[in-house]
């Protein structure tokens, strides 16, 4: 049955003009460039554009991990993305937005301080017998 998320795929009119967009935003090359299909690995998971669809703000709304909504926020703003909905705090220290890309899709974004991916890594303390055999 279902394994996991692997891909969420985003139609787009402008192929070029997208990968270029989400190169940006994501910060690397896509992995896989056709002019069929071009694919970002984003964490281990992929984001897919798909050209010549019709790209919308409903149905599945996945949500992209980040360290931080505010500032993530603000990037894909910079970037020319337009606010859908502002950050807000669920609870919990979670927190979510969305934005339509310049091509008119939605992309959402998720502060979530649970998923292990996103605690600062912190070294493991020494027990004192530990220390002491130092």
């Amino acid at each position: 049955m279902l394994l996991g998320l692997r891909t969420a795929v985003y139609p787009v009119q402008d192929l070029g003009a997208a990968k270029a967009w989400y190169a940006r935003v994501i910060g690397h090359a896509p992995y896989f460039d056709q002019p069929f299909y071009v694919g970002f690995d984003v964490g281990g998971f992929e984001l897919g554009l798909v050209p010549e669809g019709v790209p919308g703000t409903v149905g599945p709304q996945p949500l992209w991990g980040v360290a931080s909504a505010v500032d993530s926020l603000a990037r894909l703003v910079d970037l020319g993305a337009e606010v859908l909905d502002p950050v807000q705090d669920v609870g919990e220290g979670i927190r979510v937005a969305a934005v339509r890309d310049p091509f008119g899709n939605r992309l959402g974004i998720i502060e979530n301080p649970h998923f292990a991916g996103f605690r600062p890594l912190m070294p493991q303390r020494a027990t004192a017998s530990e220390e002491c055999s130092r």
